[in-house]
């Protein structure tokens, strides 16, 4: 019934690829195949912890030297794409642009992201990187809660909206190294229940990810928390 319904919306309301303004298939609602065969999936080798993809080969274990000198408060993080092209015409339409409707298709990306590199029975519980309470009334959203909440529908895991709060309104971590990031976002997270949490395995859900310092210090306030474990997914790798 729904694809019915959707094949007669297509005819009066032709749906356009967000990324090329392009006509799109069946699959995804809103990226066209060109676009999607053109983005560039994360493949290994990259580092066993934080899934940062490394060029050339590697045929043995690798840990990446940002994660021996600073071990990440997470188990493992993994990225479905590379931030760039049309991967990251969709996300900065997502989070820019109010183009909502997005987070679905970049929720079923970010699903075979998972179905790859993690398995189900190991998540009990999906949470999200939160923004600030100022930001988010600005923005009206937060875009990575939309993408966490039809993450989490599709593996039928439940979502825990109110896991964690960023109690101080950091500056945007764009230009800053890798240092300057661990220290701008030092103290920036709070676990609002962590009743919540005790002994759950977590799924934390972000957009973009590029040093890990965001999803660092949100893990470790979660582990601290009494979460049994946190893995990282998110949808590209900056």
């Amino acid at each position: 019934m729904q694809r019915a319904v959707r094949e007669v919306l297509d005819l009066v309301f032709p749906r356009q690829c967000a990324a090329c303004g392009g006509a799109v298939g069946r699959e995804l609602c809103h990226v066209c195949w060109d676009c999607l065969a053109g983005m560039w999936p994360v493949c290994s080798p990259f580092c066993s912890m934080c899934g940062d993809p490394v060029p050339g080969p590697i045929e043995h274990h690798y840990t990446c030297s940002l994660c021996v000198g600073h071990p990440p408060g997470f188990d493992y993080a993994r990225s479905a794409f590379m931030y760039r092209g049309a991967m990251a015409d969709l996300i900065k339409a997502l989070k820019y642009h109010h183009d909502l409707h997005l987070s679905r298709d970049l929720a079923t990306m970010l699903l075979a992201c998972v179905n790859v590199h993690y398995s189900a029975i190991d998540i009990d519980a999906v949470i999200f990187v939160p923004l600030h309470r100022r930001k988010e009334i600005k923005r009206t959203y937060n875009q990575s809660r939309l993408i966490a909440r039809e993450l989490a529908r599709m593996l039928g895991k439940p979502l825990i909206p109110d896991a964690l709060q960023r109690v101080r309104d950091t500056p945007s971590q764009t230009e800053l190294t890798s240092v300057q990031r661990r220290k701008n976002v030092r103290g920036a997270f709070r676990v609002c229940r962590p009743q919540w949490l005790d002994g759950r395995r977590c799924l934390l859900v972000d957009d973009v990810m590029s040093t890990g310092s965001t999803v660092s210090e949100c893990a470790r306030e979660l582990k601290k928390a009494g979460a049994a474990a946190v893995r990282v997914v998110t949808v590209a790798r900056g």
